[in-house]
């Protein structure tokens, strides 16, 4: 009689309680109001009924307004500060601060922490063991020939979990492997500087001019028991693997996050994480040319070996994925992508992108001219490096917090017009008509600054536009094959560069004796054709709507068909150079 009493209660009666939700993301409890009370009886009757109701209203009210003050920072921060840390506006699962998710921001700064040590290092330290240039090539090559599995290592991690799980567990392997490499070099031979001509250096006195200093910083050659070149290209392209294998798994875990971003602050999730990775680029570069110049390879080697574990090993430990996760076979994933990429929301726009990068084909007798016709030394050169990555930081955050909102076909439009204008600085420098009596370095300066924010700029657009475009399950395979597609288009243009160079006489030896008319006609060649990118912007959709609008048009399979012929012609291109470059030294025309 009791229980069908408390069956016939007004359904106006609401519940007061406090209940605990069990999704292992939110931990957070939701109360509920009401002014009158319940019998624990009655409560207990009620509970059934109204545990799923709960859930979903929880659920839609983490999805609007995500609480922050159970975080560890949350009693030592003022409210508004732990609102930009923990955005109440995003779901807890792509809260990155979060200890669950921590391991993704700083798998991207790792990236770029170990990018800014190891650039410097395997500029120099290959010639100071005495490469040829062909040697040089070979070992620059080698480190970026694993970039050219990126699809691989995707869609292993798609379609086989290595303990359970298909991104955690990778990623461990991925920054293991690259450590160890390191520990290989550093252990397995002798990265110290034998001194050479030292006394004599100290005896000319107390303060030594640049000249005598540039003399002391040559005064130095490899022990017998220095790494080999093939020793140390055999390190590099351990270290490259992983490297490589690891930076994947981190892709492949925002492509994921990414689709769980709530419209308002579509894009904020790629643009933090491209934020630590270039921002690790920015500090390291230079604390690396600094650290090699006083204390030589074995300093460098010793960072790049404890890096990844310092960095990676805690954050790994807590970082949450669902452990032994159903997924697709590889046949459903196979068709899953062809279809992603027969769509015109995927060979429209990535087509923009890989014609525009295609174009972008520098000048690649700039260097030299700087070095022969300007004489710029090594520090001015390394100095313009360590600007360039700075300001692609810049660019980053600048569309991050400020640009994000724009078309993504202003951003080309004005970013390339804006560019094309800049270039005419090369023209003013081979020329020679500087204005405002400025250093020709100073010069340069400037004109490489406003470049490289332009570069960083335009990053953010067509990362964010891939994430947008990745089928559900496969993102690993499908985000890697759409920055291959980048990637490789960027390596085309290099290479096309390089074949411009014969059209007109800008050796090095024409520089010296100062014929700089075919340098001023390559520069104005390359301009005309990276702006000639701007033919193909109506490719672009102008935002994540006309992406998506873009998507329920009807595919094409001549479409799709055309996309993979382009990758895998690209990757094949670049696994072949490399090699060319591994096993042909010289092939090229180096010495």
């Amino acid at each position: 009689r009791r229980h069908k009493q408390n069956q016939q209660q007004p359904s106006s009666r609401s519940i007061i309680m406090t209940m605990e939700l069990d999704d292992p993301q939110n931990e957070e409890v939701v109360p509920l109001s009401s002014s009158n009370k319940l019998s624990p009886l009655e409560i207990e009757n009620n509970n059934n009924t109204k545990q799923d109701e709960l859930k979903v209203e929880a659920y839609q009210l983490d999805q609007k307004q995500t609480p922050n003050h159970d975080t560890f920072l949350s009693p030592y921060l003022p409210v508004p500060v732990l609102n930009f840390l923990y955005p109440p506006i995003v779901p807890r699962s792509i809260q990155l601060l979060r200890a669950e998710n921590i391991a993704i921001p700083a798998c991207y700064l790792c990236v770029g922490i170990l990018q800014g040590l190891s650039g410097p290092f395997i500029n120099v330290y290959p010639l100071f063991l005495g490469a040829t240039e062909a040697q040089q090539t070979t070992i620059m090559s080698i480190r970026s020939l694993p970039a050219s599995f990126k699809i691989v290592f995707g869609f292993l991690s798609d379609n086989v979990p290595f303990l359970g799980y298909r991104r955690k567990a990778y990623m461990f392997l991925g920054w293991a492997l690259s450590s160890l490499s390191m520990a290989a070099l550093y252990y397995g031979s002798n990265l110290e500087r034998a001194a050479i001509n030292v006394v004599e250096q100290e005896a000319v006195g107390a303060t030594i001019s640049q000249g005598e200093e540039q003399s002391l910083s040559q005064s130095y050659e490899p022990p017998e028991d220095a790494p080999s070149i093939q020793f140390l290209t055999l390190s590099l392209l351990l270290f490259g693997t992983g490297f490589w294998f690891a930076d994947v798994m981190g892709d492949s875990l925002v492509a994921e996050k990414a689709k769980l971003e709530p419209p308002s602050s579509r894009g904020q999730l790629q643009s933090t994480c491209y934020a630590c990775r270039f921002f690790g680029l920015m500090v390291c570069s230079p604390i690396s040319t600094v650290l090699y110049h006083h204390y030589g390879a074995a300093c460098i080697v010793r960072l790049m070996m404890w890096t990844p574990l310092v960095v990676m090993l805690v954050p790994l430990a807590y970082l949450y994925e669902l452990a032994y996760a159903p997924i697709q076979s590889t046949r459903d994933q196979c068709q899953e992508i062809w279809t992603t990429v027969c769509s015109r929301a995927v060979w429209q726009p990535m087509g923009f992108v890989y014609l525009y990068n295609v174009l972008q084909i520098p000048n690649a007798a700039w260097k030299e001219f700087l070095k022969t016709a300007l004489h710029f030394d090594d520090w001015q050169l390394n100095t313009l490096l360590v600007i360039a990555n700075v300001l692609v930081y810049v660019g980053v955050m600048a569309y991050k917090y400020y640009f994000i909102k724009f078309s993504w076909r202003c951003i080309y439009i004005g970013s390339t017009i804006l560019n094309a204008i800049l270039s005419l600085g090369q023209v003013i420098l081979i020329t020679g008509h500087i204005p405002f009596g400025l250093s020709p370095f100073v010069f340069a300066l400037g004109d490489d600054i406003f470049a490289d924010f332009i570069a960083g700029v335009q990053f953010l657009p067509t990362t964010i536009m891939m994430v947008h475009l990745c089928p559900s399950g496969s993102e690993g395979a499908s985000y890697a094959m759409f920055t291959t597609v980048s990637n490789c288009a960027g390596g085309l243009a290099s290479a096309l560069s390089t074949v411009l160079t014969r059209l007109w006489d800008v050796s090095k030896e024409s520089i010296q004796e100062g014929h700089y008319s075919g340098m001023l006609k390559l520069s104005i060649l390359t301009t005309i054709l990276q702006t000639s990118g701007l033919l193909f912007v109506k490719l672009l959709p102008k935002t994540k709507e006309d992406l998506h609008d873009l998507s329920q048009e009807k595919s094409s399979k001549w479409g799709g068909a055309l996309f993979l012929a382009i990758t895998f012609f690209s990757v094949l291109y670049a696994i072949v150079v490399n090699l060319l470059n591994v096993l042909v030294p010289g092939w090229a025309g180096e010495s």
